[in-house]
């Protein structure tokens, strides 16, 4: 009895046939809709610190160097994943890629720094992006500035232009370690 078992078992076996991949020649492609690790189109960031804010890893750091330098630090050693901040960035600046395999002996291989070239509001001080977006900020990158909001008077700046290619590259800035008490 136990015989006939074994060969029944043998011929739904020899049926199936190859069941498994060839994988590491063989790679098997990502599902429709997979999150994998998080890309950024510095184009389309405006450096609003959402992403930031609202990683539940703490993986994203935004720093500013400067008055016109906002640095992006991304490292994937400790990200989930979960695309929260890609759900949250309000220009679609970043976008979940199928990437999954990211084994390395590396750090540096997994830590993304993003240079964002900010201009200063006049106002309040904060920085914004150096891309324009409106004609407003258009203005404000030739040289002319919002003097008070209810006369709407533009009035021309005496400062030079920001250039962001007179700027050199700056130092790749890593994530800061623990403070150690």
């Amino acid at each position: 009895m136990w015989l006939w078992n074994k060969i029944k078992q043998l011929a739904i076996s020899f049926r199936a046939g190859m069941v498994t991949l060839h994988y590491p020649f063989e790679p098997r492609p990502a599902p429709e809709g997979f999150r994998g690790q998080p890309v950024w189109d510095h184009t389309k960031c405006i450096g609003c610190a959402g992403c930031a804010s609202h990683c539940p890893a703490r993986t994203i750091f935004l720093r500013d160097i400067c008055q016109e330098l906002r640095i992006l630090l991304y490292d994937s050693s400790r990200c989930t994943y979960c695309g929260r901040c890609a759900d949250l960035c309000p220009e679609k600046a970043i976008t979940m890629s199928d990437k999954f395999e990211l084994a390395t002996d590396n750090r540096q291989d997994i830590t993304q720094s993003l240079e964002l070239f900010m201009m200063t509001c006049q106002r309040c001080g904060r920085c914004y992006d150096l891309e324009i977006k409106n004609y407003i900020d258009r203005l404000s990158s030739l040289g002319y500035r919002y003097d008070s909001l209810e006369a709407r008077k533009v009035i021309r700046r005496s400062t030079a232009d920001f250039s962001p290619e007179e700027l050199e590259k700056t130092v790749t800035y890593e994530r800061p370690g623990r403070l150690e008490k």
